[in-house]
C-alpha cells in the first residue's frame, strides 16, 4: 500500500524531534534579529496545536512514534475517517493504546493492546520501529505490549475496516507474507462489522468471555477466581433445545453492515434497527457478562444499544459474587444484595459478593447434634444455580431441612413444591436471583445464637442500603416452612416506647441513605446501566391499581377491538402509554406468563414496543408505547382527511412488511399475528408504522415457524376482509395468513379504500376472486392508475404502485404459493427510492 502525499507530510511531522525550517537568512535580515526570534518562538508554541489540527495518516513506515503527551492527536487514521488509533484515557494518569470510531462522543474502545496493564501519562510512547515491530513502552522505558513482528519493507495502516494492519509495502522489494500481524487476530472485547470470531479467537471482559467451546458452539462463560460456569445460552438446555447445532466445524461469527451477527451454529441475531443505512456498529461484551450490539447515534455520537444476548441480565453468573442474590429493578434495572448473616466485601465491586459475619467452624469436628446448633432463614422466591449437594424428589420440607442439617458442607437448601416436594442442599452460594416467577425459596443455614434480624437492621442503616433497600424477607424457620418463630413480647412498656423510638430514627436514616443510594446509583456501575435500561427498563409488570390510577379509571379511550380495549395513561411521572384491557383471555395466569416471557423479548423498530402488563387475577392488560398519531385506517378511509401522500404511503407499506418479517422469521420466537388490517398499523409522528397486538394469539412452535407444518388454534382469529381462505377451511394455519392480510391492506394503500367495500356496477360485492382478476388484469395491462387512490392527483410513483399490486396479488394466491413476508420486504425494499419519487400523471 502505497502512502499518499499528503500522509508522508503527516508521518514526517509526528516525530516529536521535527519543528517547522527556521526562518531564511534575508528574510531574517530584513526583519531584524530580535523580531526574527520572536517570531521563530511564536510559532515554535503554535507547533502542538497545528499537528494537533494536521489530518492523522492512514499509513506510517518504521521509525514513526506518539508520545503519550500528545494523545489528542491520533496515531493513525482510517482512510474514510471512520476509526482512530492512538492513546485513550484509562483512568487517572493512565493511558491505553487503542482504536475508536472518531465520531463517537465517548471514544470506546474497539480493540486495546494493553487492557488491563495502563501506561503512565508522562512519557509513555507508542514507536513502529526500525526493525518493523509496533511497540507499546511506559515511562521507564520498559516494554508494555509489542506486535513481535520484524522485518525489512514493513508498514502500519489503519483500515476502512477498523483493523490495524502490519505489512509488507506493495512498493517494497521485500518478499514473503502480506499481513505480518493484524488486530482482528487478537480481539479484546469487542467486535466490528466484517471481525470474525473464530475457534481460536475470544472476547473477554473480565471474569467473562464469548467463545467456541469444544463441541463446536458458542458460549459465554464466567472464569472467576474461585469457579467458573456457562451461562448462555442457558446450560438446562441441550444444544438443540437452544436452537443451535455443534455439527459444524468452522467455528466462525461476524457481524455484519446490516447489524445482523450470524455463528456457525446456526445462531443468527439483528439489531432492533436492521436496515438503517450507514449505521455505524459494534458488539461488546461487557462487565456485567452480557454481549450487546451498538449502533451509533451519527447526530450525538452516543451508543445506542440494539440487541442483547442475555435478555435476563440475572441469568449472568457471578455478576453478584458468591452468597449475594440479583434481583431485578426498574431503576437502574439491576440490584445486588448480601445474604441474611453476610456483608459485602467491596462496594464498588459486587463481584466479589459478600462474606459471611458469623464465626465458620468445622462442624465435622462438634458432638453437639446440628440441630442445636444451626437454624435456617428464608429468603423467598430466590434460588441460587448449580453447586447441588443433591437432589431430592418427592419429599417433605422437613426431611429437606435434616438432609443439610446433617451435610456438613451444607450452606443452605432449596425447596419448592411444583406438584410434589423438590429439595436440593447447596455447597456453594453462587449464581443467586430472586423472581416472582420462581416458585420455591431458599433457606440459608446460620448458627443457632446468630440474630439475622438484628443483623439485617443494623446492616442496613450502617451500610446506605448498598445491598438491598427494601432487604431479604427474613424469618426464623421453626416446623414447617409457613410458620416461623415470632419476637417475644414480654417487655415493659418503656422498653417498647424506646425501642418505637429508635425504629423512628432508623426509618428516617433508612430513607435519607435510601434517597443518597438511588440518587447515587452506587450498587451499578454506570458502564452496565444502558444495558440494563434497554433489558429491564421497557418490560414491568404493574399492579390493577396502577393501572387503573394511571388511567384515571380508564377513562379515555383510544380504541378498541376484537382483543380489547385501549386506554391513555401516564405512568412513571410523565410517560404516556397506551394500556389494553384484554378481553377473553384464554388459559390460567401460568399460560398468560409464558406468553408474556415471550412478548417482552421481541424489540423492533416497526412494532409497538410493550412497556410491561399486568397479571392479577381476572385482569389481565398490556402497556404499550404510546403512539402519537393514531392508526392507518385513520389516515387512509377518512375522507373528511387530507389523502395520506404516496411517500408516506410507501414508507408504511416497507415498515409493516419489515415488522411482520422480523415476527415470522427473526424474533426470539416465531410469531404469528393473525389480525393484520390498517387498525392494528399504528403511526409515529413522521409515519413510520408500528405493528400493534402482535403476540396476543398463540405462538408458533419453532419447529413450524412461516414455512411449516402450522399450528393449532382453539377459535378463528382475525376480522373479516383480512382473513386467509384457510380460517374457514378448518385446517392448521401458519405464518401465510398474516401474508394474505399483509397483500389485502397493501391494495387498500394503493386504493385508499377497503378491498371488502367493492362493488359491481350493479351494487354486488365483489368476489375476492373477481378481485384477484381485476388485479391480473392491471399486471398484464400495466395499467395501474385506474386502481391508484383518485385523491392523490397522479401524484404517485408508478414503478412502486405497480409492484405493490404485484406483490397483494400473489398475496392472495393459494397458501402454498404465496411468498414470505421475508421476501415481500425485500422486494419492497429493492423498490424503494426515497430520494426520487417520479409523478404519474393522467
Amino acid at each position: 500500500m502505497a502512502i499518499h502525499p499528503a500522509n508522508k507530510l503527516s508521518a514526517h511531522r509526528i516525530r516529536s524531534s521535527q519543528f517547522p525550517m527556521p526562518l531564511a537568512a534575508h528574510q531574517c535580515k530584513m526583519l531584524g534579529k530580535s523580531t526574527c526570534l520572536a517570531l521563530l518562538i511564536f510559532l515554535r508554541s503554535l507547533l502542538p496545536c497545528l499537528s494537533a489540527l494536521a489530518p492523522a495518516p492512514a499509513q506510517l513506515r518504521p521509525g514513526s512514534s506518539l508520545s503519550v503527551e500528545d494523545h489528542a492527536r491520533p496515531f493513525l487514521m482510517s482512510p474514510d475517517a471512520t476509526f482512530s488509533c492512538g492513546f485513550l484515557e484509562a483512568g487517572d494518569n493512565a493511558f491505553s493504546f487503542s482504536i475508536w470510531y472518531t465520531n463517537a462522543m465517548d471514544k470506546t474502545a474497539i480493540w486495546t493492546a494493553n487492557p488491563g496493564d495502563p501506561v503512565n501519562g508522562r512519557g509513555s510512547r507508542i514507536s513502529f520501529r526500525r526493525d518493523g515491530g509496533l511497540a507499546l513502552a511506559d515511562a521507564n522505558g520498559t516494554s508494555v505490549w509489542e506486535s513481535k513482528t520484524s522485518g525489512e519493507g514493513l508498514v502500519i495502516s489503519l483500515l476502512d475496516s477498523g483493523n490495524l494492519v502490519i505489512s509488507l509495502d506493495p512498493s517494497s522489494a521485500a518478499v514473503g507474507h502480506a499481513v505480518a500481524w493484524q488486530s482482528f487476530d487478537s480481539p479484546t472485547d469487542t467486535l466490528v462489522p466484517s471481525q470474525p470470531l473464530t475457534k481460536e479467537t475470544r472476547l473477554v471482559s473480565g471474569y467473562f468471555s464469548l467463545y467456541y467451546d469444544n463441541d463446536n458452539v458458542l458460549r459465554l462463560l464466567y472464569d472467576g477466581p474461585d469457579t467458573s460456569s456457562i451461562y448462555w445460552p442457558s446450560p438446562d438446555n441441550t444444544v438443540f433445545q437452544n436452537g443451535r447445532t455443534n455439527y459444524n466445524s468452522s467455528r466462525l461469527a461476524v457481524l455484519d453492515d446490516a447489524g445482523v451477527f450470524v455463528s456457525s451454529d446456526n445462531l443468527e441475531a439483528r439489531a432492533s434497527d436492521l436496515g438503517a443505512a450507514g449505521v455505524k456498529r459494534r458488539l461488546t461484551i461487557g462487565q456485567d457478562g452480557n454481549v450487546r450490539i451498538y449502533s451509533l447515534n451519527a447526530s450525538t455520537g452516543d451508543w445506542n444499544v440494539t440487541w442483547a444476548m442475555v435478555a435476563q441480565p440475572c441469568s449472568v453468573h457471578g455478576v453478584c459474587g458468591q452468597n449475594a442474590i440479583c434481583e431485578y429493578q426498574p431503576e437502574p434495572g439491576l440490584r445486588c444484595s448480601c445474604l441474611p448473616g453476610y456483608e459485602v466485601v467491596d462496594r464498588q465491586d459486587w463481584r466479589r459478593g459478600c462474606k459471611p459475619i458469623f464465626e465458620v467452624t468445622n462442624c465435622s469436628q462438634e458432638a453437639t447434634p446440628p440441630e442445636q446448633r444451626f437454624k435456617f432463614v428464608k429468603v423467598a422466591q430466590t434460588d441460587f444455580y448449580g453447586y447441588d449437594l443433591g437432589y431430592n424428589s418427592s419429599v417433605t420440607f422437613e426431611h429437606c431441612k435434616k438432609l443439610c442439617l446433617e451435610m456438613c458442607t451444607c450452606a443452605a437448601f432449596s425447596y419448592r413444591l411444583t406438584g410434589f416436594g423438590v429439595c436440593y442442599p447447596k455447597g456453594t452460594l453462587f449464581n443467586g436471583y430472586t423472581s416472582p416467577n420462581f416458585p420455591g425459596n431458599i433457606y440459608i443455614k446460620l448458627p443457632i445464637d446468630f440474630d439475622a434480624s438484628a443483623r439485617a437492621v443494623s446492616t442496613r442503616s450502617s451500610e446506605g442500603l448498598a445491598c438491598n433497600p427494601s432487604g431479604p424477607e427474613i424469618a426464623q424457620l421453626q416446623g414447617s416452612p409457613d410458620t416461623f418463630q415470632r419476637p417475644r413480647n414480654d417487655a415493659k412498656w418503656s422498653y417498647l416506647f424506646a425501642f418505637a423510638g429508635v425504629l423512628g430514627i432508623l426509618d428516617v436514616i433508612f430513607i435519607a441513605t435510601s434517597w443518597w443510594f438511588l440518587s447515587s446509583k452506587q450498587s451499578i456501575p454506570s458502564s452496565m446501566e444502558a444495558g440494563y435500561r434497554m433489558v429491564t427498563g421497557q418490560f414491568r409488570r404493574f399492579t390493577y391499581r396502577e393501572l387503573r390510577d394511571a388511567t384515571g379509571n380508564f377513562k379515555e379511550e383510544l380504541g378498541r377491538g376484537g382483543s380489547g380495549v385501549v386506554y391513555r395513561g401516564v405512568v412513571d411521572e410523565g410517560k404516556v402509554v397506551a394500556v389494553k384491557k384484554l378481553a377473553n383471555v384464554s388459559g390460567g395466569d401460568e399460560e398468560f406468563w409464558a406468553e408474556m416471557a415471550v412478548i417482552g423479548r421481541i424489540n423492533h423498530i416497526n412494532l409497538v414496543r410493550i412497556w410491561g402488563f399486568c397479571s392479577q387475577g381476572k385482569h389481565k392488560l398490556l402497556v404499550y408505547e404510546y403512539v402519537e398519531n393514531e392508526s392507518l385506517d385513520r389516515h387512509l378511509f377518512d375522507t373528511d382527511r387530507t389523502a395520506l401522500p404516496w411517500r408516506e404511503r410507501y414508507r408504511i407499506a416497507l415498515g409493516t412488511a419489515r415488522g411482520l418479517a422480523y415476527l415470522h422469521h427473526e424474533c426470539l420466537e416465531w410469531v404469528v399475528h393473525c389480525d393484520v388490517k390498517p387498525e392494528n398499523i399504528l403511526l409515529t409522528r413522521d409515519f413510520d408504522a408500528k405493528i400493534a397486538d402482535f403476540g396476543l394469539a398463540k405462538l408458533s412452535k419453532r419447529g413450524a415457524g412461516a414455512c411449516g407444518d402450522g399450528m393449532e388454534l382453539s377459535h378463528m382469529r382475525g376480522t373479516t376482509g383480512y382473513m386467509a381462505p384457510e380460517w374457514a377451511l378448518n385446517v392448521p394455519v401458519n405464518a401465510k395468513v398474516d401474508v394474505y392480510s399483509f397483500g389485502i391492506v397493501l391494495l387498500e394503500m394503493v386504493m385508499g379504500c377497503r378491498v371488502s367495500d367493492q362493488t359491481t356496477a350493479g351494487g354486488e360485492r365483489l368476489e375476492m376472486s373477481e378481485i384477484a382478476q381485476v388485479l391480473r388484469q392491471v399486471v398484464d395491462t400495466r395499467d395501474v392508475v385506474r386502481l391508484v387512490d383518485g385523491r392523490l392527483q397522479g401524484q404517485f410513483n408508478p414503478r412502486q404502485a405497480m409492484e405493490m399490486v404485484r406483490i397483494s396479488l400473489s398475496c392472495m394466491e393459494e397458501r402454498s404459493n404465496r411468498p414470505t413476508m421475508d421476501d415481500v420486504a425485500q422486494a419492497l425494499t429493492a423498490c424503494d427510492d426515497e430520494d426520487e419519487h417520479p409523478a404519474y400523471r393522467t
